[in-house]
């Protein structure tokens, strides 16, 4: 009986794992791409309320806590929708919270740590750190009109066309470690990191559901997604994992270099 229980249990436990945008692995990336682009003063201060844990030990803490009782307000908050002109308006946001509004607040509260108990600086830093990601991820955006969570076939193996985009692409294009992601992707020059920074997260949410929308034309239900298919679309993938690096970066040094 327990030789059947275990691969179930594993089973289950990886079917799970593909609901959350990126995967470990994505938002590792991300957080240790933003980890090297910190100034040593924001660095420091973040890590002295993260108890001298690097951000990238925190990357995924918002996946792992929605479901308990003490967090499960976070669990809508890991999407967000746009109009028909590809923008996340107030008026369209989710009542309960989405990537895109939380981000906002968690900044706005930041902004005056030096002020708030070490607990809030910390929550919300976990906050920021893993929404920056989320928001990034092509189906973390939610279109008017546009099926998103079909079925479809990653080199034969049946999951969710959400989970080809959360882990299964990643994990099929390179067998790389975060550290790695990090070293092939972060080579941009300085002015070119700015230029990517700039903006406020909806500039940002409304920039990736331009870019992203086109996945949707890639694959229909029931697609049988092969090599051609992980070759198209990695970069997009990779691209926006650099992206949400450099702008998490740049919201952290602008909140805690000071």
């Amino acid at each position: 009986m327990k030789k059947i229980i275990l691969p179930l249990v594993i089973l289950a436990f990886c079917s799970a794992q593909t609901m959350f945008a990126w995967g470990k692995r994505g938002h590792d990336s991300i957080a240790y791409i933003a980890e090297c682009n910190l100034t040593p003063k924001a660095k420091a201060t973040i890590e002295k309320y993260l108890g001298n844990r690097s951000i990238v030990y925190y990357s995924t803490w918002m996946d792992e806590y929605r479901r308990t009782p003490e967090y499960k307000y976070t669990h809508p908050w890991h999407t967000g929708g746009v109009d028909k002109n590809l923008k996340s308006t107030p008026e369209g946001r989710k009542p309960d919270g989405d990537a895109v509004a939380e981000l906002e607040k968690a900044i706005a509260t930041l902004k005056n740590y030096k002020k708030l108990d070490a607990a809030t600086v910390n929550l919300n830093l976990k906050f920021v750190i893993h929404l920056a990601g989320d928001m990034h991820c092509p189906v973390h955006i939610k279109y008017p009109d546009i099926k998103m969570n079909f079925k479809v076939k990653m080199k034969g193996r049946e999951m969710t066309y959400h989970a080809v985009w959360d882990s299964g692409l990643i994990e099929a294009s390179h067998a790389w470690g975060y550290m790695e992601y990090r070293h092939q992707l972060d080579r941009y020059s300085n002015a070119e990191r700015i230029a990517m920074s700039k903006g406020t997260p909806a500039d940002w949410f409304h920039e990736s559901a331009k870019d992203c929308v086109k996945i949707y034309d890639w694959a229909k239900p029931g697609a049988d997604l092969g090599q051609d298919y992980i070759n198209q679309a990695h970069e997009l993938a990779e691209m926006q994992i650099v992206k949400a690096g450099y702008r998490l970066a740049r919201t952290l040094n602008e909140l805690f270099d000071n």
